[in-house]
């Protein structure tokens, strides 16, 4: 979906339902933003920078911050779909938005207006693309990690990914149909528009990838054992941290407040093995683990499944910490 659409269905669905009048500003263009707009309330009137994305969630608010930051705090959001602790978080920064279903919230100079009036508008899913199915987003995941495996022999790289041999080319050919995936020759191929393809497999993994790994929800049996995880005696090899214990124990910066287990354990051995009693409010959550090969770190997910894991919370402490990740493990291979 092309930009000019999300803004102009925007505007429409604003206009046809309130007495606001909006005009886009195309040709005005400051500091690399998408445009600007021009919005008229009764008497009052006020023009903001804009920038527009198809889709905003709580993840990409810290950053969208950042930009807000450079132009003084004067910047507009204009979204075809906002998730909704990510409105939150742009009311909580007095950031104004407009959504595509004309949900609108400005807090800026004279005006103050705040409509929640329609549901979100739903995305198309991609279909047809092997890339982001619960099983190409598996092989993605290794490449994003391993990029030089993208060229290895279809048999091998479904071996080292758990993907059937007839699925690599449909995932390869997923990744090159939405340009992710370039030719160099014909026996050759590079990734390009990492970050892109990154936040794109994010989406994927917290849609459709990890509830699949979900193994349940815990409390552990002595409540100190929460306190006291580091000395978890995680057996080596099975279960890994991630989450925000892997983000303490790679940065020291956080103090979890849930612990993320991924582990190859069955769900009664993690229950006898860490001492763990089922409890759907708990805060221990145990994942299956996915991916096929460690990086050296004992018993810690790699960095990208944990800034992952640390993205898709929205939470503030949470996403500074991923930010410390991605410049420390992952921004030169992205």
């Amino acid at each position: 979906m092309t930009e000019e659409t999300i803004v102009s269905l925007a505007i429409e669905n604003l206009e046809k339902n309130t007495p606001i009048k909006v005009k886009w500003l195309n040709d005005n263009k400051p500091d690399g933003l998408d445009g600007a707009v021009a919005i008229r309330y009764k008497e009052e009137e006020l023009e903001l920078p804009v920038e527009v994305k198809q889709e905003l969630r709580a993840s990409h608010v810290l950053q969208l911050e950042k930009t807000a930051n450079k132009h003084n705090g004067d910047i507009m959001l204009i979204a075809y779909r906002i998730e909704p602790k990510a409105k939150k978080e742009l009311q909580r920064l007095d950031i104004p938005y407009l959504e595509s279903n004309g949900n609108l919230f400005i807090r800026k100079g004279p005006l103050f207006l705040w409509l929640e009036h329609s549901k979100p508008l739903k995305l198309d899913k991609q279909q047809g693309n092997r890339a982001f199915t619960k099983t190409g987003l598996r092989t993605v995941f290794h490449f994003l990690r391993f990029e030089e495996d993208i060229n290895l022999p279809y048999r091998t790289i479904a071996e080292i990914t758990g993907t059937a041999l007839g699925n690599v080319s449909n995932i390869l050919k997923g990744l090159q149909d939405q340009g992710f995936l370039l030719p160099l020759n014909q026996r050759e191929y590079k990734l390009q528009k990492k970050e892109e393809l990154l936040n794109r497999w994010i989406i994927g993994y917290q849609q459709d990838l990890k509830p699949s790994l979900h193994v349940g929800t815990f409390r552990f049996l002595k409540p100190d054992d929460f306190h006291n995880w580091k000395q978890l005696p995680l057996k080596a090899g099975h279960t890994w941290w991630g989450g925000e214990p892997a983000a303490d124990l790679y940065t020291n910066y956080l103090h979890p407040e849930v612990l993320t287990i991924y582990t190859s354990e069955s769900r009664s051995e993690c229950i006898k093995n860490y001492r763990l009693i089922p409890d759907p409010k708990g805060n221990v959550n145990v994942y299956e683990k996915f991916w096929s090969r460690d990086e050296g770190n004992d018993n810690i997910a790699p960095p990208l499944l944990v800034y992952t894991d640390l993205m898709i919370t929205g939470d503030r402490r949470c996403l500074e910490t991923a930010e410390k990740i991605y410049h420390e493990f992952l921004q030169d291979k992205l």
